[in-house]
């Protein structure tokens, strides 16, 4: 299913349709922010404190509220965008069908799910579903992606039809999103200790040939064709890769060595005073995704804390947007800030900085600040407040939360909401408020054990 068929949002290039085309072209390093170009390691580096004082979290009432209803909404789009049988997640659906699943598209991604897995643990900690239900809903999404779908040394296909489980046409085997994957099955599996989904959780996990996807390299392969194999790209420099290479490594059956750890590149940026690893290239999500759920906070390794690295790009990000040029600056604020690889007027883009990065025009994108509440929880929540009480009723907020992106001043809001983009907010909110996903996803043994292999020690 192709998105451009879906004329109410403006889309004349589907998000399936760009990585293709950006993976063909360039390997996937357009839109992940990984280079490709060889997995040299760079000298080992200090670790950075934040750059300006975080400051201490402490929400007002209005605060929780606004949470709540993040969270609430986000979490419902994961109950009601997906197949109640088998549990894939659409990849996309409009903010505006009152509840019932979008049928403009059958476009399910893996990424997606596993997001949505993660989401079912939140919705049934916070009471927003019955306990009963999200149960059986895991079950349902762990056999059929263990039993019912195509798959290759255990890596599932990226984009799936969302009722038979085959893989859409043109769709790739993923490493990074088989791993996105993998963190919401695992979170399930901790959070749950039901039998049934601790053996199918177990079993997904186990069963992925992590060596295979390394293709003969010592770095991850970014993805895997029918038709014509590998693919060129690699991730082989700092983006949201930590994830992808910690579950290689704490595999029990095939694992990835340990010294992969030390076989990516890590480049450093400066900009404006703020010094942190990053490919130079990076949409914010690169800082955000594998912080969902691996807990980064107050360890570091040979080369960095990841977690202040991230606060320091969070940083860097909002100062970037503040300070960019005109047209976009007449609406740059403190209350209206942060771009990151989503849907705008044109299509679906990569776009980012410092350095500047895609079509930059002034659009929003919410969860930019959302991906980041827990390294700038002051800052980002009362950015996303005002994008809310600001837009909202104009068509920045919907069924499930925010759209995806929207620009006031040009008289767009996208209509549609992606999984992964609800997924990356209610999970940091969630983290920002408890900590859940952190606790429950580093209780698995083979995460807490990979930490040990990259060699994380603990900082006071």
């Amino acid at each position: 299913m192709n998105r451009t068929l879906i004329t109410r949002t403006l889309r004349p290039m589907s998000r399936r349709t760009m990585l293709r085309t950006a993976m063909g072209a360039a390997g996937y390093a357009l839109l992940s922010g990984c280079g490709s170009s060889g997995g040299s390691t760079e000298t080992s580096t200090s670790t950075w404190p934040p750059s300006l004082p975080v400051g201490t979290f402490a929400p007002t009432s209005a605060d929780n509220a606004f949470l709540d209803a993040l969270q609430q909404q986000g979490c419902l789009y994961f109950r009601e965008q997906a197949n109640a049988d088998n549990g894939q997640v659409l990849d996309h659906a409009a903010n505006d069908l009152g509840g019932a699943m979008d049928t403009s598209t059958t476009e399910s991604s893996i990424a997606a799910t596993g997001f949505g897995l993660a989401a079912l643990c939140i919705a049934d900690s916070r009471g927003y579903q019955a306990h009963a239900e999200i149960v059986t809903r895991v079950q349902a999404t762990l056999s059929f992606h263990l039993n019912s779908m195509p798959e290759e040394n255990g890596f599932l296909y990226h984009f799936n039809d969302v009722n038979t489980g085959q893989p859409l046409t043109g769709s790739e085997v993923s490493s990074m999103d088989m791993a996105i994957f993998l963190c919401g099955v695992l979170t399930a599996r901790a959070y749950f200790q039901d039998a049934t989904i601790t053996s199918l959780a177990t079993q997904l996990y186990q069963r992925v040939n992590w060596p295979w996807m390394l293709n003969g390299g010592t770095t991850l392969a970014q993805a895997w064709y029918p038709d014509t194999g590998f693919a060129n790209g690699r991730y082989d420099t700092y983006c949201e890769l930590m994830m992808l290479y910690l579950l290689a490594m704490g595999s029990t059956t095939n694992p990835i060595a340990g010294s992969s750890w030390n076989a990516f590149a890590r480049p450093t940026l400066s900009y404006e005073g703020y010094t942190y690893i990053s490919s130079g290239s990076d949409p914010l999500f690169t800082h955000q995704y594998s912080h969902a759920f691996f807990d980064f906070r107050n360890k570091a390794d040979a080369y960095a804390n990841y977690f202040n690295n991230s606060i320091a790009a969070t940083q860097a990000h909002e100062t970037f947007c503040l300070g960019y040029p005109s047209p976009a600056n007449a609406w740059y604020n403190e209350d209206y800030w942060g771009i990151t690889s989503s849907d705008y007027v044109g299509g679906y883009t990569a776009w980012g900085g410092p350095p500047a990065q895609g079509p930059i025009d002034g659009s929003v994108v919410p969860c930019a600040g959302a991906g980041s509440l827990v390294f700038l929880p002051n800052e980002c929540l009362s950015m996303l407040e005002a994008l809310k009480s600001n837009w909202g009723s104009a068509g920045a907020w919907g069924r499930y939360g925010f759209v995806d992106a929207f620009h006031p001043s040009a008289g767009w809001y996208c209509t549609d909401v992606l999984g992964i983009d609800q997924g990356i907010s209610v999970l940091m909110a969630e983290n920002l408020r408890t900590g859940l996903v952190w606790t429950t996803f580093m209780s698995n043994p083979e995460c807490a054990q990979a930490m040990e292999l990259a060699g994380f020690v603990s900082q006071s």
